[in-house]
């Protein structure tokens, strides 16, 4: 049996409902005794914080590009590395290890989505994250720093991977610095306390090249970067989420999401993001999140067109996808697409549904 295939026994051992009745792949659980809490006041601190942090029992490294091809066609970009603990502690050596890694990647167009799903086993090498200088891998897919000395590890940047119709390989750099969400980097998720760490960087200029079915095509535009770790990440009461990164055309940015109530409305939050760099964490009820077009996907009926108003900031825009059919299928089935935003503020971006 080969590793990867024991690592992906592995991870439904360690989320075994694929998690509905717990929230999605297991999310909503109990973390169980061992794993650390996320608790209040954050205290991130970099580079520390862009290395993994193995008492805790789940985080990702995930990075969306919204690109213009030469071709003048629109494409997007997805790269992630998730770390899931079977048990608390620091990174063992060999089969010792209890720490899984897996890799998603994907590139769209209007008319195509190719994606890749990766799994590897901690301990040996094959997957990984540190600090600084900072990087995350797996296998031959890498997220990695390209920054000079002092500079913070995310300040430029180079993405790549590949599968078996698609591939890419970026290179950028930030013109702005790192945003923490909600309080200084502690963002609730649930009434009852379930919160995780998080923190962006949403200010990459990125150029390149993407490929799907063969052809390369030369692309630049805008990237985001999120770092986000917990034990717990929702509440048993919470299916799925909805969220949005938005890079609009006059130099501001935008986090929203919504965590899907199995009861009771759904509350929406985020982050304003002034071009600067000075953001304003939205609370419930200052940012509402309605869809407004639906598609049949894999079966499930998702909505790939939305509207969001936050009157306080005088937002009112409306997201479109570039590709309805943005399906990322395999054993954590979800959705991850470009859209193009129009409205009092436009512009582009990435939108996730899960949990659908």
């Amino acid at each position: 049996m080969s590793v990867r295939v024991l690592a992906a026994l592995l991870v439904l051992l360690v989320m075994p409902a694929l998690g509905r009745a717990q929230g999605y792949a297991g999310l909503g659980a109990e973390a169980g005794e061992g794993f650390a809490a996320v608790t209040r006041p954050a205290d991130l601190r970099f580079p520390r914080d862009h290395g993994p942090h193995p008492e805790f029992r789940i985080e990702w490294w995930y990075l969306t590009a919204a690109l213009t091809g030469e071709d003048g066609a629109a494409y997007g970009v997805q790269w992630t590395l998730f770390r899931v603990a079977a048990r608390p502690g620091p990174e063992e050596a060999g089969w010792a290890s209890g720490q899984i890694w897996i890799g998603h990647a994907a590139v769209t167009s209007a008319a195509r989505h190719a994606h890749a799903t990766r799994y590897a086993r901690g301990g040996v090498g094959q997957a990984g994250a540190r600090a600084a200088p900072f990087a995350a891998w797996i296998d031959d897919w890498a997220l990695e720093s390209r920054a000079g000395p002092g500079a913070d590890g995310m300040a430029a940047v180079r993405v790549t991977a590949s599968g078996p119709d698609f591939g890419f390989a970026l290179e950028g750099a930030a013109t702005g610095p790192l945003v923490r969400h909600g309080e200084a980097g502690f963002s609730l998720k649930a009434a009852a306390g379930q919160a995780s760490y998080y923190y962006s960087q949403p200010f990459l200029r990125l150029a390149g090249t993407v490929s799907l079915g063969g052809e390369a095509v030369a692309v630049t535009g805008t990237g985001w970067i999120d770092r986000e770790w917990s034990s717990q990440q929702m509440s048993p009461d919470q299916q799925g989420w909805d969220w949005f990164s938005l890079h609009l055309d006059d130099g501001r940015r935008l986090m929203a999401y919504r965590l899907r109530e199995r009861v009771g409305p759904s509350h929406a939050f985020g982050t304003w993001i002034e071009a600067d760099g000075t953001a304003r964490a939205l609370g419930a009820g200052e940012i509402v999140m309605e869809p407004t077009a639906w598609a049949e996907v894999a079966g499930r009926r998702l909505p790939v067109g939305w509207r969001l108003e936050a009157p306080g900031i005088g937002l009112a825009v409306d997201t479109a996808a570039v590709n309805a059919q943005s399906w990322m299928g395999g054993d954590f089935p979800y959705w991850e697409g470009p859209i193009r935003v129009t409205g009092s503020h436009p512009g582009r971006g990435y939108l996730e549904l899960v949990g659908y």
